[in-house]
């Protein structure tokens, strides 16, 4: 499918969702051509005990609304993306983020692999398309796309690949594959 030039303006959105520490408002800042909309607030004491820290002990700001970001693709055709918050506390909102998506990027860390599962569950049951981008952070092991299908159950249609999202032409390369696998998706459930 195809876009084609067109009078009326084409606006798609993209959600990008995980669990918390994984990366979503980083990818977010390195690929929007604006400056991000954040709303990072510093992690207080009402986090303690709720929040689990472990592989991401030096994160000191977390998401409470959504992250967005905006990139022109060319006239007439604009993406929008908004960074869901991945702490369990927040996930009210993640109804309305999702509302009128295309599709969603799900990032996953390897060190907490199982923190991306909700995220996996709320788009399988919603029948949004998705797939799973493996942040490869600095210090975690690095596993072949298909050994992180495995072990995440996805069915064999869900793109999986590894990504660094500080960097614009990674971030740029996950959000392709989710719009050529939407696109797919979409395409046949056509016919």
């Amino acid at each position: 499918m195809d876009f084609e030039p067109s009078d009326e303006p084409v606006a798609l959105k993209i959600l990008i969702a995980g669990g918390f520490g994984v990366g979503k408002t980083t990818l977010v800042g390195a690929v929007s051509e604006i400056r991000p909309l954040r709303t990072e607030e510093v992690l207080s004491d009402r986090g303690v005990g709720v929040d689990d820290l472990g592989g991401v002990e030096t994160k000191t700001t977390t998401t409470v609304a959504m992250d967005f970001g905006r990139i022109t693709i060319r006239e007439g055709l604009v993406v929008y993306l908004f960074g869901t918050p991945g702490q369990e506390r927040f996930w009210f909102m993640w109804d309305e983020l999702s509302y009128g998506a295309l599709g969603a990027v799900v990032l996953a860390d390897t060190r907490r692999l199982t923190d991306c599962f909700p995220s996996i569950d709320y788009f399988e049951q919603r029948g949004t398309p998705f797939i799973v981008a493996v942040n490869c952070f600095d210090d975690a092991q690095r596993y072949e796309p298909e050994d992180v299908r495995i072990a995440l159950d996805l069915d064999q249609d869900v793109p999986v690949l590894n990504c660094d999202a500080r960097l614009r032409s990674s971030a740029k390369t996950v959000l392709v594959t989710l719009v050529e696998h939407s696109l797919k998706k979409l395409s046949a459930s056509r016919y």
